[in-house]
């Protein structure tokens, strides 16, 4: 796997990211916003990232066996801006996440319902491509990375930021 994060993304405090990299045997974490396209030009390398044509992982489905998977990281202008600047990235066979997936990520308002932080996102898409395994123990460094933050801002600042109108 192959994690590339905007520079920008590398500086924000929860860094999902990392926290993938970090949890996976074979990952790899470069941040920047130029990379090197001899980075995936590895034949089978698919991104996980929607389109028109992007293969849907279902963890009950075939799954793909990607040589390389490649994950962009930050937000979804800087993924698309990084796809703008590498169009051989861009051009590789895509993978994406099913609809309705729940987003675990409750201290931060999501752009659509259905976005998901990296690290979960790349939990679903492991769990579908390596099934039967499971890739829960990914995502509890997250899960206790977010009860942090939620209870550092108390019950009363997280309801009235993060329980509004939008999140229902």
């Amino acid at each position: 796997m192959l994690i590339l994060q905007d520079s920008r993304e590398s500086r924000h405090p929860l860094n999902t990211a990392r926290l993938a990299a970090l949890g996976l045997a074979r990952a790899t974490l470069l941040a920047g916003t130029d990379f090197d396209p001899a980075l995936w030009a590895t034949p089978g390398a698919m991104l996980l990232f929607p389109g028109p044509d992007a293969r849907v992982l279902a963890p009950d489905g075939p799954a793909p066996a990607p040589s390389l998977l490649v994950v962009p990281d930050g937000t979804w202008r800087q993924a698309r801006g990084l796809l703008a600047r590498h169009p051989t990235l861009a051009a590789l066979p895509r993978l994406t996440l099913p609809d309705g997936l729940p987003a675990r990520y409750r201290v931060r308002r999501a752009p659509d319902t259905g976005a998901l932080s990296t690290v979960e996102a790349i939990a679903h898409a492991l769990a579908a491509l390596e099934a039967p395994r499971r890739f829960d123990a990914l995502l509890a460094p997250f899960e206790a990375l977010v009860q942090g933050q939620i209870s550092a801002m108390g019950p009363a600042i997280y309801a009235r930021d993060h329980l509004g109108p939008s999140q229902d």
